[in-house]
């Protein structure tokens, strides 16, 4: 019986070297991708603002900064990882930092203001004249699917504000959001191997250990007086 147990402990040993090796592996591999990832952002130059006291700024305002924030938390409820945001790093190189640029681009598009010229009346669908002319039109909150293109006005409005390039870094910054959380996962994964891997490696050293063979102390030899 002590045999089996002992070459189970044995297995259990190999089996965490295994684990051990693919959770070393793993953050390996995760460290490259982080530095790949710094890199690229670095390359770009894409920063974050913050002010003297820390605090996040956009325009060189704390107001804008809070009010995208709340875009981000409060209307898209992404959870946003305060320790992600520290003015001693600017990069934009983690999950929040990505997602906070992501929400930068989409509030000034959801809140500006675009200049619509039509050069001639335009009849729409519907029957309705647009008189040439010069029209102030407010985005006011509007995503890319809530313009009425019927409308000629809201129609070219649509594409001055959601232009090709915003479309483009929105879809960038998703990558960077999707890479950064990835290689969040993937610590978590190697920390896991490493942990499970500890724990195997333990449990057959101990059985190694509790099956080791006993040295028994032979009785110590006593004196036999001599009576006579």
């Amino acid at each position: 019986m002590n045999s089996r147990l002992k070459s189970l402990g044995v297995v259990l040993v190999i089996i965490g070297i295994a684990f051990v090796a693919g959770g070393g592996f793993a953050f390996m591999k995760t460290q490259e991708g982080a530095k790949s990832l710094q890199a690229f952002s670095a390359a770009q130059n894409v920063t974050l603002t913050y002010n003297e006291a820390g605090q996040l700024v956009d325009g060189g305002k704390v107001e804008e900064a809070q009010a995208i924030m709340s875009l981000l938390t409060n209307d898209w409820g992404f959870p946003v990882v305060a320790s992600d945001l520290t003015p001693n790093d600017p990069v934009v190189n983690t999950a929040s930092e990505y997602m906070y640029q992501m929400a930068t681009i989409n509030y000034h598009t959801l809140h500006g203001t675009q200049t619509v010229v039509l050069d001639k009346d335009v009849t729409a669908a519907n029957g309705q004249v647009y008189k040439a002319g010069t029209y102030e039109f407010p985005i006011a909150g509007r995503y890319w699917s809530a313009f009425d293109r019927s409308n000629p006005i809201e129609a070219a409005a649509r594409a001055q504000a959601w232009t090709g390039v915003a479309h483009g870094l929105i879809a960038e910054l998703g990558v960077g959001t999707v890479t950064a959380s990835t290689l969040q996962m993937g610590l978590g994964l190697a920390a896991l191997f490493g942990a499970l891997g500890g724990t195997f490696i333990l449990m057959g050293l101990g059985l190694v250990w509790a099956t080791r063979p006993e040295t028994v102390k032979a009785p110590a030899l006593r004196p036999v007086l001599n009576p006579a």
